[in-house]
């Protein structure tokens, strides 16, 4: 098997960082997931980089994905979030950007599955715009992948990963905990492990007027500099597995 992810921070693994200040992320788990559940190795590829519009995650990401030696046999792509986050979305076009991928996969013969990603609107500034825009995206994207038989992984309105103890401190990116519940998600719609588990209890978070002033000017007052410049956090980034790595079956708990 040969598994290549393709789409943004989501993807990337933000939000479940290790101890040397790289990434893991739920792709990775499905990497580690999918050879043990094999039994031998797979082979994976991480072209996310955090920050993307869909636009170029369905283009540029996708076509370097195609074009890997040998092809991949699967690939996962969540995309649309950072758009959800703009002004003037046009939800049109994201469906058709994500139906040009999945006809580009279908004419190459390589099996896409398709991921709405996790909701963070509950904690969220103008949380009920991004819910509201989230979901409609999600009703035209499992209406999309039910017409062309694809499968979709709805993260979106997946219950459990909304509560708190799923979340980073941004708000906005899973924790590890939260990376761990979409890796199984996605492992147990492949049919490659048991049904997700639910987290221990949440802890407790007070929401202090001191806590959500640290909130905004570590958070929220960086992330609107970067919009009023024109900037992204993925400018200077590259996907973090351009080729193919080997995932042992072995090393399920260290990739």
């Amino acid at each position: 098997m040969r598994y290549a992810a393709i789409g943004d921070s989501f993807t990337e693994g933000v939000g479940d960082e290790l101890p040397d200040g790289s990434v893991r992320g739920w792709a990775d788990r499905v990497a580690a997931g999918l050879a043990a559940a094999r039994g031998g190795e797979v082979r994976y590829a991480n072209l996310a980089v955090r920050g993307r519009l869909l636009e170029p995650i369905v283009t540029v990401q996708l076509e370097a994905a195609l074009s890997l030696a040998p092809a991949p046999t699967l690939i996962t792509l969540n995309g649309g979030g950072n758009d959800m986050l703009r002004r003037g979305i046009d939800v049109a076009r994201l469906v058709a950007l994500t139906e040009r991928a999945v006809r580009r996969c279908r004419d190459a013969g390589v099996r896409l599955v398709l991921l709405s990603g996790a909701d963070p609107s509950d904690r969220l500034p103008f949380g009920r715009t991004v819910r509201r825009r989230g979901a409609e995206l999600t009703t035209h994207i499992r209406a999309l992948a039910a017409a062309h038989g694809v499968q979709l992984v709805d993260v979106f309105h997946d219950a459990e990963i909304r509560r708190p103890g799923y979340w980073s401190a941004d708000r906005l990116h899973l924790n590890g905990a939260g990376h761990q519940r979409v890796a199984e998600l996605v492992l147990e719609a492949l049919g490659a492990g048991p049904a997700a588990r639910a987290a221990s209890a949440d802890p407790l978070v007070a929401r202090r007027l001191r806590t959500e002033a640290r909130y905004y000017r570590e958070h929220v007052l960086p992330w609107v500099h970067r919009r009023l410049r024109g900037r992204s956090s993925g400018d200077t980034r590259t996907g973090k597995y351009l080729d193919w790595v080997p995932v042992p079956a072995a090393d399920e708990q260290q990739v």
